[in-house]
């Protein structure tokens, strides 16, 4: 007799972009830590983001929580596509957002102005 809900073998279709920005956090690794923090109305698929806030302990949280364009911009996006991380690596800082499955998976114009914006933020930090 065959299993009615099987179990899924080998890699799930997840994916994450990605954006890498060249700078060296060197002993300031806290500096780049971020994290989008939403205030969301409403429920879900109907769920949207009312206001954008950035959650760390470093300065770059705080350069960020200052530009009101940026958060207005993170505002306008999907509650999926507003939460941002960003997080130091070996001798760079990345920016990423929530894992997708291939249906959904792809950054439009207005996200990847937003992860531009965030990376010139970063260089200034």
């Amino acid at each position: 007799m065959q299993d009615p809900t099987p179990l899924p073998w080998g890699a799930l279709d997840r994916y994450q972009a990605h954006f890498i920005v060249r700078k060296e956090a060197g002993k300031g690794f806290a500096n780049y830590v971020a994290r989008t923090k939403l205030t969301t109305q409403g429920h879900f698929g109907a769920k949207t983001v009312v206001k954008v806030e950035w959650d760390g302990s470093g300065s770059l949280a705080t350069l960020l929580n200052q530009d009101s364009e940026l958060n207005e911009m993170i505002a306008k996006q999907s509650v999926h596509d507003a939460t941002i991380f960003v997080e130091p690596t070996d001798g760079a800082i990345r920016i990423r957002n929530k894992w997708k499955n291939h249906l959904s998976f792809g950054i439009t114009k207005e996200l990847f102005e937003i992860y531009d914006r965030i990376a010139g933020h970063i260089k200034h930090v």
